[in-house]
């Protein structure tokens, strides 16, 4: 270990003054059997520092063929490893200027042990979390209504909300919102999201009574759907679904719910698609209005991100083609609207290329980068950057 004597020489041959430097020296050196895979670094912002130093936990998430991801209470980073040409040492008790005192009278020598080094780290980016394997897991086994007598229900496939922190990649908060945007509700301690079919029954249903009382669509009484439905369906069945296309109020001690008109005018919109490839625009508008609860109105606004009219056909068509069912990645997306269609206008693309956007990154720079723009009579339009196959 360098003495005092040493250290002064040292200064004096880089020509450095004693007076100019802090009077604390550390002296590093290796402690035995320091290796670079005893240790990880990882570059955290302001805000994960605050969560670690309140004692909140965060963790890596992904299955053994997915790239990990960290996860805070509600946020998901990508982990990306970060090369440095500089060797960072690890060494604890090792004090920074501003933790040193400058009141030695002369220089003098404190020895810190290297623990460990490494030359690179991993660099957290805040992303998107990764929710489509969600809608995938529980479509496994959805649910389909109660269990006919003498059968017996199928109990394979079925997750708690552990299982899905284990398998998804996303925060608990994000999982937690996304499972109330698919409607999924919790069965039996299991995560399950309804059969189509079932859950479209039940919003009929509902709409039937609704019409059939004149009630307000914005004032519908729970006590008394529960009277008149539960003989037909589940009780927390048509609660759920109430949940699920209204929202819930109270008045002189009473519970009602407003029914969303949008949520309900799409609900039963993709009812009418479901099996049809395309679907007569004029002829889908009609039946459209007339399944709907009196005082309702349909507007093809409410089907953005689900449903896509063609009005170049004639006559001009709509197609189911719902967001969910595209691909997470960037490059994937685009590569696969374009195989559906050449051309885009902003207003058609936006709707299916919004959840892509960053924090602050808008869907025009997203088509700025990604596609190509020119004029089409007058309109602006998208094609791809690059050939794609169909």
């Amino acid at each position: 270990m360098r003495t005092l004597e040493e250290v002064q020489a040292t200064l004096e041959i880089a020509k450095l003054k004693e007076e100019d430097l802090l009077s604390t020296v550390h002296c590093l050196s290796f402690g035995d059997n320091v290796s670079s895979s005893d240790y990880c670094l990882m570059e955290l912002d302001e805000t994960l520092c605050k969560l670690i130093e309140a004692g909140e936990s965060l963790v890596i998430r992904g299955d053994k063929d997915e790239r990990a991801v960290l996860c805070s209470s509600d946020k998901t980073y990508d982990l990306k490893i970060a090369d440095t040409s500089n060797l960072l040492l690890l060494v604890p008790g090792c004090r920074t200027p501003d933790q040193l005192s400058d009141d030695q009278d002369s220089i003098h020598v404190e020895h810190i042990q290297i623990w460990g080094f490494c030359n690179s780290y991993w660099e957290l980016r805040k992303q998107r979390p990764k929710l489509k394997k969600l809608k995938k897991l529980l479509m496994e086994n959805p649910y389909e209504g109660p269990a006919i007598r003498g059968q017996e229900e199928n109990t394979e496939n079925r997750y708690t909300m552990e299982d899905l922190l284990e398998r998804i990649q996303a925060s608990e908060e994000e999982l937690k919102t996304h499972l109330e945007t698919i409607h999924a509700c919790q069965i039996d301690g299991y995560w399950r999201v309804l059969d189509f079919d079932y859950e479209m029954k039940l919003l009929g249903h509902v709409a039937q009574l609704v019409d059939s009382e004149s009630w307000s669509f914005n004032k519908v009484p729970l006590h008394t759907s529960l009277e008149e439905l539960t003989p037909l369906e589940p009780r927390e069945m048509i609660e759920h679904c109430l949940n699920c296309y209204g929202k819930r109020y109270a008045e002189s001690g009473e519970v009602f719910y407003a029914l969303n008109e949008d949520s309900v005018c799409r609900g039963l919109a993709l009812m009418l698609l479901q099996n049809a490839v395309k679907f007569n625009l004029k002829e889908f508008q009609d039946v459209w209005q007339q399944s709907v609860p009196e005082g309702m109105s349909t507007r093809l606004e409410q089907l953005k991100g689900v449903a896509l009219v063609d009005r170049t056909s004639r006559p001009e068509t709509i197609g189911l083609l719902r967001v969910e069912d595209l691909p997470e990645d960037t490059v994937e997306r685009f590569n696969h609207l374009f195989s559906l269609r050449e051309k885009w206008t902003e207003d058609d693309i936006t709707p299916y290329i919004q959840d892509l956007c960053g924090e602050k990154q808008t869907t025009g720079a997203l088509l700025t980068k990604y596609a190509r723009s020119s004029m089409q009579n007058g309109v602006k339009v998208f094609n791809s950057r690059r050939p794609v196959a169909t």
